[in-house]
């Protein structure tokens, strides 16, 4: 039986995964900086002590910021969207934008998350003030659930986001050349260790967008695709080769995972688009519509 999705479902159900999301990093990717603390102690390194202060450092911000229910990161991020709506879901899907713009205002003033978006990009530059409007992507997909998955996308990381088109004759090993090549050019500046999103397929925009997708997913995850996932370990073992470590300061985690989403594309191009985050990975995934 369908459930009906109100304005109030909507905007309650944001309004609470975005102060979450701001406050308290997802379990998986506490797990990966967990271990990325274990590889650097046994590192054997002489940046052993530099990379694993940093990543300690982290964990005791991490900590701090779940007690005293205060923004992990001073950069409370620009607000993206991905709405997954069912083609039978019992919603007006004129409240759905609305009601998330409504959850996010509120949310950013409870929290006292920094407000980081501007009206204008180029001319006055002005704050919004609430940190509106989200970016939000509208995807139609069966069933009757309206799926809303949420980042907040700080910019020290997202500065650092890069596309390339590649010739089709490119290939794999041109896809870990274009990647890597993003992630050296980054250096320290994303707050590393980083989790990657590479977006492989469709046009230069639809790229950029699968890499943001991308950077949903359970970092602890394999693709289902064991060609994807392959290439996933290989592009991981070429930006951890880099050697940028913890911090920027050096060591063997450069990036915690590397996420590919990949789709059709035309015969003569292959893009590829690289969305970075940094350790905060600031994710949440709200599911309405269910009995």
């Amino acid at each position: 039986m369908k459930k009906k999705i109100g304005f109030g479902d909507i905007e309650q159900s944001v309004y609470n995964a975005v102060l979450k999301a701001g406050v308290i990093l997802p379990e998986d990717v506490k797990a990966a900086l967990q271990k990325a603390y274990m590889d650097e102690a046994s590192s054997g390194s002489a940046r052993e002590s530099r990379s694993t202060s940093v990543i300690s450092k982290i964990l005791e911000n991490l900590d701090a910021a779940e007690k005293m229910r205060i923004p992990m990161c001073q950069d409370t991020g620009m607000v993206i969207i991905f709405a997954d709506i069912g083609t039978e879901a019992s919603v007006n899907l004129s409240d759905i934008d609305n009601a998330v713009n409504t959850g996010i205002a509120a949310a950013f003033s409870d929290g006292y998350f920094r407000k980081s978006v501007v009206s204008d990009p180029l001319f006055g530059r002005e704050n919004t003030g609430n940190n509106l409007p989200a970016v939000i992507y509208h995807q139609l997909v069966p069933g009757n659930l309206l799926t809303l998955q949420l980042m907040l996308k700080g910019f020290g990381s997202e500065n650092c986001s890069g596309l390339v088109m590649l010739n089709p004759t490119a290939g794999i090993q041109g896809v870990i050349s274009a990647v890597t090549g993003i992630v050296a050019e980054a250096g320290g500046k994303p707050c590393p260790p980083i989790i990657a999103g590479v977006g492989i397929g469709g046009t230069a925009d639809r790229a950029m967008q699968l890499s943001k997708r991308a950077l949903l997913r359970d970092v602890l995850d394999r693709h289902p695709d064991s060609r994807y996932a392959e290439l996933e370990e290989q592009i991981l073992l070429q930006l951890n080769g880099l050697h940028i470590g913890p911090g920027g300061l050096g060591g063997v985690t450069t990036a915690m995972a590397v996420k590919v989403e990949a789709e059709s594309t035309h015969i003569a191009g292959l893009p590829v688009g690289v969305s970075i985050s940094c350790w905060a990975d600031r994710k949440q995934k709200i599911v309405l519509g269910e009995e």
